[in-house]
This record gives C-alpha cells, structure tokens and sequence, in this order.
C-alpha cells in the first residue's frame, strides 16, 4: 500500500515538475535572447529521461530522478534569491522538486524492504 501510494504521489510531483519547466520556460517566461527550443531542449529533456523507468516502477530510474530533482531544486532557489519576479515559479519548482526527491528515495527504500529476505545459514 505504502508502495503505490508514494508511487502515485512521485508520478504525480515528477509530471507536474516537468509541465511547470515546460510551461515557464516555454510560455510564462520566455527566454529574452536566443532559441526557446534550445532553452526547452535543456530545461525538459533531462526530466524526460527517466519516465519510462518511473512509470515501470525500476529503482534506478527512481534513484536518478532523485538526483535530477535537486538540479532543478537548485535552479529554483537560485530563483527564489534572484529574482523577484519570477519567485512563485521558483518556490513551487523547490516544492515539486523536494517532493520528487523524497518520494523517489522512499519508493526505493519501500521497495528494498518489501523485498523478499535470502535465507540466513
């Protein structure tokens, strides 16, 4: 139960992290100077790489979307400090990231736990 729970709950914060990159740097805020492409390309395809694995339920697929998160955790209190404008977009990226964070590595905890225990001699 804990399990599909924290599952949904991933799935839920890791989708909604990857439409808030997709929406603030590619409708919200568009970049100023250069390719909105380029600026997407580098902003979402990192947090597409591990969906399928997150969708199929791999541990390390969530082991890495954990460590993608505090990329973007760093990117959004980077924000949070630096610009005033752009602050709520900031704060809700360092929300949707520690969830992501936390959620992965207790799905893989959960897991290795519900593992079934090799027999002791």
């Amino acid at each position: 139960m804990r399990l599909r729970v924290d599952s949904v709950l991933l799935l839920g914060s890791y989708l909604a992290l990857l439409l808030l990159v997709t929406l603030w740097h590619g409708l919200l805020v568009p970049p100023q100077q250069g390719s909105t492409a380029w600026v997407l390309a580098i902003a979402v395809v990192p947090l597409a790489l591990p969906l399928a694995g997150l969708l199929r339920g791999n541990p390390r697929s969530h082991i890495w979307a954990s460590l993608l998160a505090l990329l973007y955790l760093l990117h959004g209190a980077g924000e949070v400090v630096a610009n005033p404008a752009e602050r709520w977009l900031g704060l809700l990226e360092v929300l949707l990231s520690l969830s992501v964070f936390c959620n992965a590595l207790l799905f893989v905890r959960w897991q290795a736990w519900a593992a079934p225990k090799p027999a002791r001699r």
